[in-house]
């Protein structure tokens, strides 16, 4: 089954993609050399960016017939700016719920959520006083809770060691597994993509 597609897609006459199919229920990492549209083309996925011409199209249907605040809750995009509050963890994950009216999750489901990223800090630390590499995986784990239908990673290793990225990936790509969550992560790390992508797909004709 395919969960994108991508025809004759030009955006501001800056980057052209060739014809592109993304398989859903799968893990497919996006690589290629700086330059190349990685990161635009996860924001195409979502609607956050309108192509300059050709069709993104999304489960069999064109990107702009869907609404674009359901679109970007069900395809969520975790990007490399991360977006946390001067509060502890917990705040934080209540605070994404309540933008989102909803009940936040107990403190139980917070720590499950927490371990798959990587990020075993108590609640009451306050993000603040985080490492970059340790707020990215909070604002992941926190994204990763709200159990979207698709999730986009833009370089969610790009702070993190060796080991740490390996476990995040692995934990991250056994999850979305476990619950059918399509999984598309842009990386440059060559040896990531090798041990957990189902699919990849290179932009600009060769790797970095």
């Amino acid at each position: 089954m395919t969960l994108f597609t991508l025809k004759n897609i030009n955006y501001l006459d800056i980057l052209q993609y060739p014809d592109l199919a993304i398989p859903a229920d799968k893990t497919t990492f996006l690589c290629g050399e700086s330059g190349t549209g990685k990161s635009t083309l996860l924001r195409l996925c979502n609607g956050t960016l309108t192509p300059t011409s050709g069709e993104v199209a999304y489960s069999g249907k064109p990107i702009e017939t869907y609404n674009p605040c359901l679109l970007r809750r069900e395809v969520l995009l975790v990007g490399q700016s991360v977006y946390l509050f001067d509060l502890s963890i917990a705040d934080n994950f209540k605070e994404y719920y309540t933008y989102r009216d909803l009940p936040a999750p107990d403190a139980e489901t917070m720590r499950v959520y927490l371990d798959i990223c990587a990020a075993p800090f108590a609640l009451d630390s306050m993000c603040n006083t985080l490492s970059g590499g340790e707020r990215q995986r909070v604002f992941l784990a926190i994204h990763l809770s709200l159990r979207p239908k698709v999730l986009l990673l833009d370089e969610p290793s790009s702070a993190l060691d060796e080991k740490t990225a390996e476990t995040l990936i692995g934990n991250v790509k056994a999850y979305c597994a476990s619950e059918r969550i399509s999984l598309v992560i842009v990386s440059h790390d060559k040896g990531l993509a090798a041990m957990y992508a189902d699919d990849i797909i290179i932009l600009g004709g060769a790797e970095a």
